[in-house]
């Protein structure tokens, strides 16, 4: 795998630098968003910024995943999800079981609570598994986020096997692959002038309108429990929610977030920049920038830096992983571990 949710060798008939962009752009929000987070529990600063991060960050991480996927598997795809995902779950939760042991005395194996980030493996295994019986329905993206509300309301679907972000974040995945089916990206390369300036003012007021509503709100987001419906790692009685409408604030909030993810997109360059080519190395930067952050976060000296030229220190500080794990350097160093040959463990055909 090259990059998040996107198989090694796969390319899409025409290359748009959009999705390059996007995806280096999501990829630098998630190892920003892991940098502030022990900040944002006792800074109002690092609170705002946390908060706009994680209304579209994973959704926009997602839809990208979704975009590059396939709604009909083939048996190559199916060896390709056990090489590609399987296998690298496993090497990294083997790490991250270890290093919890060895620094924390945690004697806890258990594969099917995965650690920190690797919940994204198994849930982006089963959304490619899922894609091809979703594509043949009609209307998919109502049966996405049907299964997204309804999902919510039972404690049995919860953080095993990543199933409630799985189903939560199912919506944001298939309007990735729709976006594909209806030519999106290219319709918008090819958008002239006048409407790429229209959607580009509509997008800026949406996203500065985020900004500003969560600023403005802190007292109140800080306080609410709405904010975990941003989280979706829970049921909604976890959070306080036992109404029957509590399935309808997880719609809003998908919809909201599908806004500002599509918002993001019309406000990203349409051509080649300096930061696209970082598209290629996503997985990296994303199983690989938590251990850079581990020690900082267990230490307290994340937390302890709580400032506003800490916060900034942050922030560069996660651009600097971004650009450095994704380097040829890194990607050769640890190829053997994020894109492990595994095909010897997948039987012949011929």
């Amino acid at each position: 795998m090259t990059s998040a949710g996107t198989p090694a060798g796969t390319r899409t008939r025409t290359r748009v630098p959009l999705w390059d962009n996007a995806r280096s752009v999501a990829i630098f929000l998630v190892v920003a968003g892991h940098a502030v987070q022990r900040m944002a529990l006792d800074y109002d600063p690092a609170l705002a910024v946390y908060l706009f991060i994680y209304a579209f960050h994973v959704p926009l991480f997602v839809l990208v995943s979704g975009h590059f996927s396939k709604d009909r598997l083939e048996l190559r795809d199916l060896r390709r999800l056990v090489t590609d995902l399987v296998v690298p779950y496993l090497i990294f939760e083997t790490i991250w079981t270890t290093l919890q042991w060895l620094v924390e005395g945690n004697t806890t194996v258990n594969y099917a609570n995965a650690s920190w980030t690797l919940w994204f493996l198994i849930a982006l295994l089963v959304w490619r598994l899922l894609l091809p019986l979703i594509a043949v329905l009609r209307f998919p993206l109502v049966w996405a986020a049907a299964a997204a509300m309804v999902s919510g309301y039972t404690e049995d679907i919860d953080s095993t096997l990543a199933l409630s972000r799985t189903f939560a974040l199912l919506p944001f995945f298939v309007l990735g692959w729709q976006l594909r089916t209806w030519r999106a990206g290219e319709r918008w390369q090819e958008a002239t002038r006048r409407t790429v300036l229209l959607v580009r003012i509509a997008a800026g007021v949406l996203v500065t309108a985020t900004a500003a509503a969560i600023v403005v709100g802190l007292p109140f987001w800080r306080e609410a429990t709405i904010k975990y419906f941003f989280f979706a790692d829970d049921p909604y009685v976890q959070f306080g929610y036992t109404e029957w409408w509590a399935g309808l604030l997880r719609l809003a909030v998908v919809v909201y977030s599908a806004l500002l993810c599509l918002a993001v997109l019309g406000l990203l360059p349409r051509h080649e920049t300096w930061y696209s080519p970082l598209g290629a190395a996503t997985l990296y930067v994303y199983l690989l920038h938590t251990f850079a952050l581990y020690p900082l976060r267990e230490t307290g000296v994340l937390r302890e830096a709580a400032s506003v030229p800490g916060l900034l220190a942050a922030l560069a500080l996660a651009g600097a992983l971004t650009l450095a794990l994704s380097s040829p350097l890194v990607r050769r160093v640890f190829r053997p571990i994020v894109e492990p040959r595994a095909g010897f463990l997948l039987r012949r055909y011929p």
